[in-house]
């Protein structure tokens, strides 16, 4: 059982984590026909579409109610309604997401009296829905967010029943901000290739991969998940749920249908690729499919070419607590020793962790801890390259943002494939750092360059 430690700091030094509001923001993305509305003042809003931006090089549609200082005194709900009625009358989304931030969570702002202010004063505007997320910056991180936004979407689009199991091949899979766009994709292949049709929630692979539109930028969300498919997951035979911050969405989604679900922490390495693999088969009744079985084989061919390379080897990472769980347990199994461990927000999980301690903190912690203990190399976001340049060790670009690295952003984590790959990767940084030892060439030898020490040396002698 991990030791969970918080710094005696007054203030953050170096940030680790980004906000709740960009983690709903960033949900809401996967919904196809989507427009995420940030309550709160412009700034806010701009902060993150340049995080966005930056991360996924791509254009992003986000709304802001653009509250300003004498507005939050005075009150901002005028604000909501008026948003929602323009966003309605000229985007025409098939849903809003409500976000709220810092500033409008101070001011004490009623999204939900808003909501029903605005259906009794826009009846005509009654086929748009709107899902109310209540994210502070003062507490949680973009991982906490982004849970809340999921749940929040399945209160509002997904209907109570009790069809479970009608579309016997329909699966439900909710998955977590840890999972990369490239890692959605990855499931969606696992899941069809057992004859299964996936339900991903929110499915940022299909809408954050890259689309070029025909008629220019598009003022919503496009690709993703639909929303009339939001509303079939009670017709589900089964629910995934990838990560554990989804627990309540889970909870929420299997009170309402009465799907069963099935949990995983994360899909890195090969038991948790085998636990995922093993309920797949299970699920549809079919054997396991010759591809996965030699992408199986794959990753335990390249565990035994690259083990060697793991002995005595330190790892320092740095995330979210989700995305720190999943990368910790899959250097632990390669061999790799983490003493220094740093988690953005406390979480359960991170007691459960293999390390004899986790700190709760920012990058300056992992610095501190990096000194004390050792690394041969880092593993955390873009904003980490610098310490990795200042300590001379190598970084693992990992979570978000990743704005120093094109195709960052579709990188694939998860999965027998992925694990392989990013255990390919690990091991070439370990033997960059290492570096082999120069081969001797002799002073004697013609085409040999002249070493101007060995020609000091034989001259003293």
């Amino acid at each position: 059982m991990a030791n969970i430690i918080f710094p005696n700091k007054a203030l953050t030094v170096n940030p680790l984590k980004v906000s709740q509001s960009m983690g709903a923001s960033l949900a809401f993305f996967g919904i196809n026909r989507c427009l995420p509305l940030e309550h709160g003042a412009q700034g806010c809003t701009a902060f993150s579409r340049v995080f966005f931006t930056r991360h996924f090089r791509e254009p992003i549609p986000l709304q802001t109610t653009a509250i300003d200082h004498a507005v939050t005194v005075m009150g901002a709900d005028a604000n909501i309604v008026e948003a929602l009625k323009t966003i309605s009358e000229r985007n025409q989304p098939d849903l809003i997401g409500l976000v709220t931030t810092g500033l409008s969570e101070t001011q004490g702002a009623d999204i939900l009296g808003s909501i029903r202010e605005f259906r009794a004063a826009y009846p005509d505007y009654a086929q748009v829905a709107v899902a109310p997320v209540n994210t502070p910056d003062t507490l949680g991180c973009l991982e906490t967010g982004f849970a809340a936004a999921v749940e929040a979407i399945i209160a509002t689009l997904v209907p109570e029943s009790r069809v479970s199991a009608r579309k016997p091949q329909q699966v439900n899979v909710l998955l977590s901000s840890m999972l990369t766009p490239g890692d959605v994709e990855t499931v969606a292949e696992w899941v069809s290739a057992f004859g299964l049709q996936p339900l991903l929630l929110p499915d940022l692979g299909d809408s954050l991969d890259g689309h070029i539109e025909q008629l220019g930028f598009s003022t919503l969300t496009t690709g993703g998940i639909d929303r009339n498919r939001i509303a079939m997951m009670g017709e589900s035979v089964a629910t995934l749920v990838v990560g554990s911050s989804l627990n309540k969405a889970a909870d929420l989604l299997k009170v309402r249908t009465g799907v069963p679900d099935y949990r995983f922490a994360g899909l890195m390495g090969l038991d948790a690729c085998d636990d995922f693999t093993a309920t797949l088969s299970a699920i549809s009744g079919k054997q396991v499919p010759r591809k996965i079985v030699r992408q199986r084989a794959q990753l335990l061919d390249a565990m035994v070419d690259c083990h060697l390379q793991f002995g005595g080897v330190q790892a320092a990472v740095a995330a979210d607590p989700e995305l720190l769980g999943m990368l910790v347990r899959f250097f632990k199994d390669l061999g790799v020793d983490v003493p220094t461990a740093v988690s953005s927000v406390r979480s359960e999980t991170l007691t459960d962790l293999p390390v004899d301690r986790v700190v709760v903190g920012d990058l300056e912690d992992l610095e501190q801890g990096v000194r004390e203990s050792g690394a041969d190399f880092l593993v955390t976001n873009s904003h980490g390259a610098e310490l990795a340049r200042q300590l001379g060790i190598p970084l693992l670009r990992a979570g978000f943002p990743l704005y120093d690295r094109y195709g960052g952003f579709a990188r694939r984590w998860i999965g027998y494939a992925g694990s392989r790959q990013i255990l390919f990767d690990t091991a070439n940084l370990i033997t960059w750092q290492r570096r082999e030892i120069t081969s001797y060439r002799s002073i004697y030898r013609q085409d040999a360059v002249p070493d101007v020490n060995h020609s000091q040396a034989a001259c003293m002698h």
